[in-house]
């Protein structure tokens, strides 16, 4: 390896970097979206790292499976882990248009490529008997009601509204990892673990099959990057800095953590499910998966981040 090695790490882009607001979800405003978070990530390429861009997909599956049960009487029905695939395929084209042309606005020289990506998971996983994973938008009492009445498990989600919520099994590990390797070892930027991985199981002859289910994007980021060895683990969110007391007089917004801080934090009930929740516990997974660093940020403020200037910073202690 050269002396001069760049440092390799992994992005995972929140929901607000594809969809920035319930009025602006059509694919010519997702690409919007996207292509100011490839302006924040060339950055970040210009500041000396290597990067493995990770997305949610959460939206874009609850289209697309709506989508499918309106046309059912006229075409067939789609599973959701072809559904997944699907996202990830149309997702890693955006991110990978949109980082050519600002890699080519720049002068930087650095191909990139969309790996659709599968994560095995255990079939036995007790997540596939409590759902807790949203997808879909919004739904009103009457939309809820009709999907209660489908099946559907319907909750109440971090305070923001109603979604209908899938099993979210633990990822175990990342059937790609070589081949996503293979290509950062030949200075390739990669698009990967769309929506957390495709989640399958192996069968009784050690064969993959897809599953009912979704598994949560940070989770499934913070696995590849530990596979990795990633050097920096960052979760760009809508908020520029984690906060403890969120929304309360006594909010206090936090420059860094350790491990057994953020652990106390959790343990305390500061961060809410199906929000800032699975961030911290995804950055702890891979701080003791053998991580260095991990970075909570804006997408807007990752540049300034990463030179210190704020976002949450959590490191071992």
């Amino acid at each position: 390896m050269a002396e001069n090695k760049r440092k390799l790490a992994v992005v995972a882009v929140g929901g607000n970097a594809l969809i920035k607001s319930k009025d602006r979800v059509a694919v010519k405003y997702q690409f919007e979206a996207v292509r100011e978070t490839a302006q924040h990530l060339a950055s970040m390429i210009e500041q000396g790292y290597d990067i493995v861009v990770t997305h949610g997909n959460g939206p874009q599956v609850g289209y697309i499976l709506r989508r499918a049960e309106l046309a059912a009487h006229e075409v067939h029905t789609v599973p959701l882990d072809v559904i997944g695939a699907d996202t990830q395929g149309a997702i890693g084209y955006m991110l990978a248009q949109a980082l050519d042309n600002e890699f080519k606005r720049r002068g930087i020289v650095k191909p990139t490529a969309a790996v659709v990506t599968q994560t095995i998971v255990d079939k036995d996983d007790p997540g596939f008997t409590n759902p807790t994973k949203p997808i879909g938008g919004y739904l009103s009492e009457e939309q809820a009601e009709y999907f209660r009445n489908e099946g559907w498990t319907v909750i109440e989600d971090a305070g923001r509204g109603l979604r209908r919520v899938v099993a979210s099994p633990r990822p175990l590990r990342i059937v790609e990892t070589d081949a996503i390797r293979t290509l950062l070892e030949n200075g390739i930027i990669v698009i990967a673990v769309g929506g957390g991985g495709i989640p399958v199981i192996e069968n009784d002859k050690g064969e993959l099959e897809g599953v009912f289910a979704v598994i949560d994007k940070d989770r499934g980021s913070s696995l590849l990057a530990a596979e990795l060895g990633a050097d920096l683990f960052v979760i760009t969110t809508a908020v520029e800095k984690v906060a403890i007391h969120f929304n309360t007089p006594n909010q206090q917004w936090l420059d860094s953590m350790t491990v057994s801080e953020a652990k106390r934090y959790l343990a305390e009930g500061h961060f809410a499910e199906g929000s800032m929740k699975p961030k911290i516990e995804a950055v702890i997974e891979f701080l003791e998966n053998g991580g260095e660093a991990a970075l909570i940020t804006n997408p807007e403020n990752l540049a300034r981040a990463l030179a210190n200037e704020t976002g949450t910073w959590i490191r071992h202690d």
